[in-house]
């Protein structure tokens, strides 16, 4: 249970920082590094990343995010699976 509460928080965390990032690129202010963005991925916020990639129209043509942050959460549902299995 504490498992799937940390998931959601940091899947709404990857959400949240695509979205401010976009923000801060509109406003010409300082801007999440690129570095900050896969860490929040990487750390489990895969899905909510994604799904704020699309929603704020935010990185779509680097093709790191575009083909990284979907290898990170079919890497993390495979992990899931696997551990789930056991």
């Amino acid at each position: 249970m504490i498992g799937l509460a940390y998931l959601v928080v940091m899947n709404v965390i990857g959400f949240a920082v695509f979205g401010y990032d976009k923000r801060c690129a509109i406003k010409r202010r300082w801007r999440v590094s690129e570095k900050t963005l896969f860490l929040t991925a990487l750390l489990g916020g895969s899905v909510g990343s994604y799904v704020g990639i699309f929603v704020f129209r935010h990185k779509t043509l680097h093709w790191k995010f575009r083909i990284g942050i979907p290898i990170i959460m079919l890497l993390q549902c495979a992990g899931i699976i696997w551990r789930i299995s056991l």
